[in-house]
């Protein structure tokens, strides 16, 4: 490892100087005893410079990011190219849950923090698996519904003996290090609204920075900041206007209010949630935001008089100190298609035409990959990385996107590349500062968008102005995923891998020339960097969505990812997603920190194994009903259940469901009687009449699994040629 080749050239070179001499009779004696390695610095000695100098500090993982600069680039190389063959689980430690893991681990003091499903966060031994401390929030069950992509949760902060994490149900709670009890407490939120927290915090200059989600049920977003030692609010800077009839809170929003028209975005909120995407430049002393999209996604509805709508979908630098708008960036004007700018942005220092640049680098999920100098806000370029149909080009002079005829849907359905699961969803990328390259978790999915005719805002119900029947219209076949090692200069692939379905984890790079990813089909990969070969690749169990971390302790360096299937694309995305568990051999979800070593040799626990198999439910079918309920299941239904009604493995296939078939379901969709598992009560918003509907759409989609489970193999899937 880097640092400790100076040793290791001392010792050569005192072996050098020894050879073709006799060892004196005392030398073992006259040697100078070895001084104890010092005990890895833990929490409370995490502070501001630690953190500016995080890249400085391989053996540990500081930052959800790895740094401020968020570049997930390590400079340890014990595990390289030429060794990641011997490459083994060093230990695994069970989280107890069957929901998305989307966690990178934090490694400080020799001690791993992370989270899980709910906001549930470990403390776990960093060299054995042992568990030290758990906090679980106990976040109420029915806030599981607010959130639009599963129970999941980033990661944590640390900062002066402190560990912050958000809650799903929208607190900031400060956890003392050493034992998890809780110090302080904040409700960032308004709770009466479908608000959530996912994001993983930020620690800046003493302040805890942290955003929210929800924009698809109807909420305002806004990023706040928090003193880190007290938890007193210090600003907080909202991303969309208010009512108009008010005066705005500051001078930005003042600004933003002209492009938008109508009155639909401050009754329901307008969106523009912050939910993951914090960089900061020390230097420039500026804080990099992501924003998401609006509420509802279709502009017709949201801002019917046209407008750009700020400042939804784009990037924000900020002031750390005030939260004071420096610059923006709208990478989709008048956003139409769910396409936030939310995900992962790259601090890095380019050379572009023969100058050297401070950039900012984003790949949203618009398609685009967007460098931008991060002092100004300036675009110095962009290009597609994947396949898109909404736009054409980025005009370099407007630094807008130029859309094509079906962007628009407002008339008719439209299939459009990308879905709004995106180009690139939170999956973190990295970038190899040493090959200039970054590496994306890329997404190919379509998308038919169409809009809602007769909308009608439903508090506590998805709002986002599209008709909800149309995604179960694209085929399975044409959904796949692949990473992508991107040249951010050039603005092309260097190489890509592909595979067999999208929503594959979070990347991690390293200096022994490998990339470290996890797959939505059940492994865990290391891949050269230069070329895109996979080196090392070892089953998981269940999906992999999280980005992995790597940290070093007692001369050796260990590879951490949480590996649990779930999220957006885990909850809707039917039986392409389902593969995640049955490519990983058939396994029920079950969440795990998994740590490994070269030489590890310990092995995953055994799984619990699935079974889909049905039977057909006798009797006709109303063809109206069918109609009719597969409407209704999409509306209430499909982004916990999945798209078709075919679940993604994380929660009950409700084709197979007993208790689906059973005289419970109307106690418990209707009188909420899973509530504590978090089925929510549907009997405010959906009606008895749709209940019986979705019944009825259920058992034909039953029934279709029970003939496809009957029909006699093809010679393909039976080993013909």
């Amino acid at each position: 490892m880097k640092r400790a080749q100076p040793l290791m050239a001392l010792a050569i070179a005192i072996g050098l100087c020894a050879c073709g001499q006799q060892e004196p009779p005392d030398a073992a004696a006259a040697a100078p005893a070895q001084a104890p390695a010092p005990a890895p610095r833990g929490v409370d000695a995490v502070d501001d410079a630690r953190l500016v100098a995080a890249a400085s500090e391989p053996e540990s993982w500081l930052t959800y990011g790895g740094g401020y600069a968020e570049q997930r680039y390590s400079t340890l190389d014990a595990i390289h190219t030429g060794n990641v063959a011997q490459l083994g689980l060093a230990f695994s430690y069970d989280t107890n849950t069957t929901r998305g893991l989307e966690a990178t681990p934090l490694v400080i003091g020799g001690v791993i923090y992370t989270t899980g499903s709910w906001s549930i966060v470990y403390a776990v031994d960093a060299k054995t698996g042992k568990e030290i401390w758990r906090y679980d929030p106990k976040v109420p069950p029915e806030t599981g519904p607010k959130a639009c992509c599963d129970v999941v949760n980033r990661g944590v902060a640390a900062y002066q003996g402190k560990i912050f994490v958000g809650t799903l149900d929208g607190r900031l709670v400060a956890l003392d290090a050493k034992t998890g009890i809780p110090l302080w407490e904040k409700v960032t939120v308004d709770q009466t609204r479908p608000y959530t927290i996912t994001m993983a915090p930020r620690v800046v200059e003493g302040k805890v920075i942290i955003g929210n989600g929800g924009a698809e049920l109807g909420v305002r977003g806004y990023v706040s900041a928090y003193d880190a030692a007290s938890g007193e609010l210090v600003w907080r800077f909202y991303t969309v206007p208010g009512d108009p009839k008010q005066p705005q809170e500051n001078p930005a929003l003042e600004k933003a209010l002209p492009t938008w028209t109508g009155d639909t975005w401050y009754e329901i909120g307008g969106g523009g949630t912050v939910w993951d995407a914090v960089a900061f430049d020390p230097e420039l002393d500026l804080l990099y935001v992501g924003t998401g999209n609006g509420s509802p996604w279709a502009r017709k509805i949201r801002s019917p008089g046209g407008g750009d709508n700020l400042y939804l979908s784009s990037i924000l630098a900020l002031r750390p100190d005030t939260g004071e708008l420096v610059w923006h960036y709208q990478t989709t004007p008048a956003d139409n298609w769910d396409y936030t700018a939310v995900q992962h942005i790259i601090l890095a220092d380019l050379t572009i035409d023969g100058q050297p640049r401070k950039v900012l680098m984003q790949a949203p999920k618009n398609g685009f990959f967007y460098v931008l100098d991060r002092a100004t806000g300036e675009l110095l370029s962009a290009k597609n990385y994947v396949e898109i149909t909404w736009a054409t080009h980025v005009d370099m002079k407007t630094g807008r996107p130029v859309e094509t005829k079906i962007a628009n849907y407002d008339d008719a359905t439209q299939v459009i590349k990308p879905s709004p699961l995106g180009g690139h969803n939170w999956q973190p990328m990295s970038f190899n500062p040493q090959l200039g390259l970054v590496y994306i978790p890329a997404n190919d999915i379509a998308w038919a968008f169409g809009l809602e005719k007769k909308f009608v805002y439903r508090p506590g119900g998805w709002n986002n102005g599209n008709d909800p029947t149309t995604g179960d219209a694209i085929p399975r076949k044409d959904v796949s995923g692949r990473l992508i090692a991107w040249d951010p200069v050039k603005q092309e692939a260097r190489w890509q891998l592909p595979y067999p379905q999208p929503w594959n984890g979070g990347t991690l790079a390293t200096a022994g020339g490998l990339v470290f990813q996890g797959s939505a089909h059940g492994t865990f990969a290391a891949i050269d960097a230069a070329s895109g070969k996979v080196l090392w690749e070892t089953p998981t169990g269940t999906g992999v969505i999280a980005a992995p971390s790597t940290y070093e302790l007692d001369g050796e360096q260990y590879v951490a990812v949480m590996a649990g299937w779930g999220g957006a694309f885990g909850l809707v995305g039917g039986d392409a997603s389902q593969a995640a568990n049955e490519g990983a051999g058939g396994n029920k979800n079950s969440g795990r920190l998994l740590v490994y070593k070269l030489g590890g040799s310990a092995q995953i626990p055994a799984l619990e194994k699935l079974s889909r198999e049905v039977s057909a439910i006798a009797g006709e079918l109303d063809p109206a009903h069918v109609k009719a309920g597969n409407f209704a299941y999409h509306r209430w239904c499909a982004f916990c259940h999945g798209v078709g009604a075919q679940s993604g493995g994380v929660l009950p296939d409700l084709r197979t469901s007993q208790l689906f078939f059973s005289d419970a379901l109307g106690p418990i969709v209707m009188e909420g009687q899973l509530l504590s598992k978090g089925m929510p009560k549907l009997s405010q918003w959906m009606t008895q009449q749709e209940l019986d509907d979705i019944r009825v759409y259920i058992t034909a989609k039953r029934n279709e699994l029970a003939a496809q489970q009957a029909a006699p193999p093809t010679r393909a899937s039976a080993g013909g040629n």
